[in-house]
């Protein structure tokens, strides 16, 4: 049996192609949208992609299992588990708890583990060219390594009001009658990792194996002495925010997500083309290192630096279900704008027609940033805390805290309101647009974000923060 896993840093996710040797096939697991890399893996081991599936309707990027299946010609399995509600509106082949995929020697056997979401699958892999036993378990958005699949995405991301509490029920059941039950040496290998959103606590090595989670997991106390009501209070608690493009991803991959075919190449634009168009009929995004841009940017243009967290930063900021605007990049060359592009793609933004690779020909000015020093001195006075809780640096100055809820739990400044940068687009009605409203976070990159997007949302009087809560703090 050959073995790929594929890991995406920006979102935390992670894929596998599984293929059979003797008879050169494979199927492919989770794929994300930007299908290449399995089409090229598969190819350079000489083998031919002639099954796709997916553990679960995803909620943070969109699924490629129906981009990739079109392309390949290859049979489509998806989850007909967990009622009306959670089937797929497209074609594709039922999968049942129990049911098989075979690609020659390679058995993968679907099984019904929700909790996270309803229709939810994990996938037992069997190589039955050395033995009938299962030796590898892909959990999806099940089991992560050290951690479990939140059950209250339906809450946060997909608009339904309590299901967190029957949900956390079912993923109790879902490990009591199937995982624990599995041998110790079966490994698990999750959809997603340390830093995604789908959990509270994810490990950040790629896989675990039953045995090790049994041992060290925060849930199997719970589960060897049989306390379900503490298991689903420890499991609610402390999750973080969901982003709010969750809810569009789940409706999207319900749906049947736009097929992208073979993208024509991105022209470069000349920027002077530009003029008088970024933040009218177009959104430009500014992708150089956050010095760059602080040294000087086109006014109106969002700050996403093309490093590890520019998809999540780019999903964070732009909702082109609200906003059909076409996108411009501003990028290296044409590989990197290529390769930005796909990136989007994988969170449904795919209305970028060209690219630019200099500001020459349109207006630049510095992005300015505030001091704690002169956060004092624009407040008037110093932000201290109260008996009884925190009052504001002063009546004109709003600090905006942009981190997640467990940071701003673990110190923030004084007074500040919190939303998750996630969170602030589907939020602006809650924002002062009089006075100085001061964005920070731990160090700088989610608030320059923020401030950006909110400058383009008419927000006149907005500032980050240099160096955020580090830099206040200390």
């Amino acid at each position: 049996m050959y073995f790929k896993h594929f890991y995406d840093h920006d979102l935390s996710q992670g894929s596998y192609l599984l293929g059979c040797q003797a008879c050169g096939e494979a199927v492919v697991v989770d794929p994300r949208r930007d299908i290449r890399e399995y089409l090229a893996e598969a190819a350079a081991q000489g083998m031919k992609i002639v099954a796709v599936t997916e553990t679960h309707i995803h909620a943070d990027y969109l699924s490629g299992a129906r981009e990739l299946a079109e392309r390949t010609g290859a049979k489509l399995y998806l989850s007909e588990e967990g009622g009306e509600e959670w089937q797929y509106a497209f074609d594709h082949l039922p999968l049942t708890d129990g049911s098989t995929i075979d690609v020659g020697e390679v058995r993968l056997t679907a099984r019904h583990t929700p909790g996270h979401t309803p229709e939810h699958l994990t996938f037992l892999v069997t190589d039955r060219g050395l033995t009938d036993r299962p030796g590898y378990a892909l959990t999806g958005d099940f089991v992560f390594v050290g951690d479990l699949g939140r059950p209250d995405l339906l809450d946060e991301a997909a608009g339904y009001v309590d299901t967190r509490f029957a949900q956390a029920e079912q993923l109790y059941e879902s490990l009591e009658s199937f995982f624990w039950g599995l041998p110790d040496h079966v490994q698990v290998w999750p959809g997603h990792g340390a830093g995604s959103a789908c959990g509270k606590a994810l490990g950040a090595v790629a896989s675990t194996t039953v045995g090790y989670e049994k041992l060290t997991a925060w849930w199997a106390g719970y589960l060897e002495r049989g306390d379900r009501d503490g298991f689903v209070r420890e499991l609610l608690s402390g999750q973080p925010e969901a982003p709010s493009y969750f809810g569009r991803m789940k409706r999207l991959n319900r749906a049947g997500p736009d097929l992208l075919g073979e993208r024509p190449d991105l022209p470069e634009l000349q920027p002077s083309a530009l003029a008088g168009r970024v933040n009218r009929d177009l959104v430009f995004l500014d992708t150089r290192s956050l010095a760059e841009q602080r040294a000087g940017s086109v006014p109106g243009a969002l700050a996403v630096p093309g490093g590890a967290s520019f998809t999540s930063y780019a999903s964070f900021l732009i909702d082109p279900e609200r906003d059909d605007r076409e996108l411009v990049l501003l990028a290296d060359d044409k590989a990197h704008a290529h390769r930005l592009r796909a990136r989007l793609s994988g969170v449904g933004i795919d209305r970028v027609v060209g690219f630019v690779t200099g500001l020459e020909g349109l207006a630049v000015r510095p992005l300015p940033t505030l001091s704690p020093d002169q956060l004092e001195v624009a407040a008037g006075a110093a932000a201290v805390e109260v008996s009884g809780g925190a009052e504001p640096a002063a009546p004109d100055v709003t600090l905006l805290d942009v981190r997640t809820r467990a940071e701003h739990e673990a110190g923030a400044l004084p007074g500040s309101l919190h939303v998750h940068i996630g969170q602030v687009m589907k939020r602006l009605d809650e924002l002062p647009r009089g006075g100085k409203l001061v964005v920070y976070c731990q160090s700088g990159g989610r608030a320059a974000a923020v401030v950006s997007a909110l400058r383009a949302r008419g927000f006149g009087n907005v500032i980050e923060l240099a160096g955020g809560y580090e830099a206040w703090r200390s």
